[in-house]
């Protein structure tokens, strides 16, 4: 067994770069107008544009895409609502179904954070090379399942 790596290190150095992204991600939103965007408002964004239909997500459809209660979902609901991410609407198909899509404010956050993330990974690049970054981001999908986007991340740092 290698000294100099041990294997508890592996998880925590990867949530830590993990952490670092996603805390610059942040900081750099709130300099370009995003003062109140939280890493959740991310997956909350992904699983309202993958698990809306036409017409938006209810709150029950965002609950069991992010693996939380529809209660929960909700509170996180009204304050996107109230932060301008989140438009209500209804199904008309079913005026009973009280809708969300997202507003051009939490489309312009997710076009930001696309270009910051991509300014982050050109940073790591130059600090270790590019060769090793894309052989890193190689080994890592070899040992990943191929969905790299799993929406009840949040949820799962709080299961039993």
């Amino acid at each position: 067994m290698s000294s100099d790596l041990r294997g508890f290190e592996l998880p925590l150095r990867l949530l830590l770069g993990f952490r670092m992204l996603i805390d610059e991600l942040h900081e750099e939103l709130a300099r370009q107008g995003h003062p109140q965007m939280r890493p959740m408002h991310g997956f909350v964004f992904q699983a309202v544009m993958r698990a809306g239909g036409p017409y938006g997500t209810t709150a029950a459809d965002l609950g069991r895409a992010l693996g939380v209660s529809k209660q929960a979902a909700g509170k996180t609901i009204d304050t996107l609502e109230g932060l301008g991410y989140l438009r209500p609407g209804h199904d008309p198909n079913d005026a009973r179904r009280k809708t969300y899509t997202l507003t051009p404010h939490a489309y312009d956050a997710l076009e930001r954070s696309e270009q910051i993330f991509e300014d982050l990974r050109d940073q790591w690049a130059e600090t270790i090379g590019e060769d090793r970054l894309r052989t890193m981001l190689e080994d890592l999908r070899k040992v990943t399942p191929p969905d790299a986007f799993r929406l009840d991340t949040p949820q799962w740092f709080n299961a039993p």
